[in-house]
């Protein structure tokens, strides 16, 4: 465990600090109706959506919800601005990369495991906390890439937008429950009494012990 302290330091006092470890209970019938309902405004540059919750006669109303990238920045506390780039110069990633132990040719599939230790944990984090992807988590997408170059050299980077344009994709795709913390954050923000249910509970995996050893 010696080699992440230093690193597992770095982490949380970084800017990606609350969105990596919020634990924030999420519940399965909010996160999914909000993607069943989510509509992107181009004009306004808003997402839209409801929840339910019940009324005083004890009946499901609708309460809509809606959020822009700046209501991302502020309930994760991620600290850039909208002035910030999203994307890095391909030659500054690489050059990184190989400072930070990547083993494999860079011009193939990015895989964690080629990192040494403490920063095959870095990608590690920043892959499970804010990739969009829905599997194949040892293989790293060039924007993650672009996070961690920007988390490292201490470099602006937006990554408010990012998450906002992946959400968007999924509303304008094939929708699945994607971000489901980040999704529940922004709605505890905007609606105080949403039900909270233990047996609606969706059940998400944080890392321990184990997953840190694989």
């Amino acid at each position: 465990m010696e080699p992440f302290k230093d690193m597992a330091k770095f982490l949380k006092e970084s800017r990606i600090s609350k969105a990596l470890t919020d634990r924030t209970t999420c519940y399965t019938s909010h996160v999914r109706m909000f993607w069943k309902s989510a509509k992107y405004d181009e004009t306004e540059k808003m997402i839209y959506s409801v929840v339910q919750k019940k009324d005083e006669n004890d009946k499901d109303v609708d309460i809509k919800v809606k959020f822009n990238v700046g209501d991302v920045r502020r309930v994760l506390d991620l600290r850039d601005s909208d002035d910030d780039p999203i994307i890095v110069p391909e030659r500054l990633c690489k050059g990184l990369w190989f400072r930070m132990g990547f083993s494999a040719h860079v011009n193939n599939k990015y895989h964690n495991s080629k990192f040494c230790h403490p920063y095959n944990f870095l990608v590690h984090c920043v892959v499970q906390a804010l990739s969009h992807k829905k599997g194949t988590y040892d293989e790293t997408s060039d924007y993650i890439m672009n996070i961690m170059t920007c988390l490292v050299l201490n470099r602006p980077y937006n990554i408010s937008q990012v998450i906002f344009d992946h959400t968007i994709d999924n509303i304008k795709g094939k929708k699945y429950i994607m971000y489901p913390r980040f999704i529940q954050v922004l709605l505890n923000d905007q609606v105080l009494d949403l039900p909270k249910d233990p047996v609606d509970e969706l059940k998400l995996n944080h890392m321990t012990s184990e997953t840190l050893s694989r």
